[in-house]
């Protein structure tokens, strides 16, 4: 065998050696990045504990708690959202409003919701039973703000349900008019 020939078969088996060795590697690698990934994904879907004044408290047919079986939300947690920006009047003020909060369905997607039906409940004792479906067919907000103030329990705050009205011809009805809780406190999933 000429020494040309050696040289090329121990280059081979050099190259497959480490073509071996890389594929020893790969599945040790692909499970590393699958469980890091998983990680990623339970730790983002993770409900956090609230560190300051709890504002919002979901109880009910959900898959995530922080507490018992209810899932408490402060401030900052709502503020880890999607903000969402929404212009409407409403049959209690003047004018256009500028309302922003976060959509109803996100914090409902966040605390795994599942059910027909919403309760909520204010800080006034006033009680309503909103159907699920209102917040995938429209932009309801969990309102925050208005008109760039944050909304306090003497306005309406701190978290105030608010729809689309103006956007959609069939929310300018008064059964829908009821659904707008404000000083908002408890939602519970049926």
């Amino acid at each position: 065998m000429s020494s040309v020939r050696i040289r090329k078969l121990r280059a081979v088996k050099e190259t497959e050696r480490g073509r071996f060795h890389a594929l020893a590697f790969f599945p040790t690698v692909v499970l590393t990045m699958m469980l890091a990934m998983g990680a990623v994904s339970a730790g983002a879907s993770e409900l956090p504990s609230p560190t300051g004044e709890v504002l919002l408290t979901v109880t009910g047919n959900i898959g995530q708690t922080n507490d018992g079986d209810r899932a408490l939300f402060d401030r900052e947690m709502l503020e880890t959202l999607p903000s969402q920006t929404l212009e409407t009047r409403t049959v209690v003020t003047d004018g256009v409003k500028t309302f922003d909060g976060v959509l109803m369905r996100d914090l409902l997607a966040w605390v795994e919701a599942e059910g027909e039906t919403v309760t909520a409940s204010a800080l006034n004792d006033y009680v309503i039973e909103i159907p699920m479906e209102d917040f995938h067919d429209f932009d309801v907000v969990a309102a925050t703000h208005m008109d760039g103030e944050r909304l306090s329990p003497r306005d309406k705050g701190p978290l105030w349900i608010v729809y689309p009205r103006d956007d959609h011809e069939e929310l300018q009805d008064i059964r829908y008019d009821y659904r707008w809780v404000w000083q908002l406190i408890q939602l519970e999933i049926e």
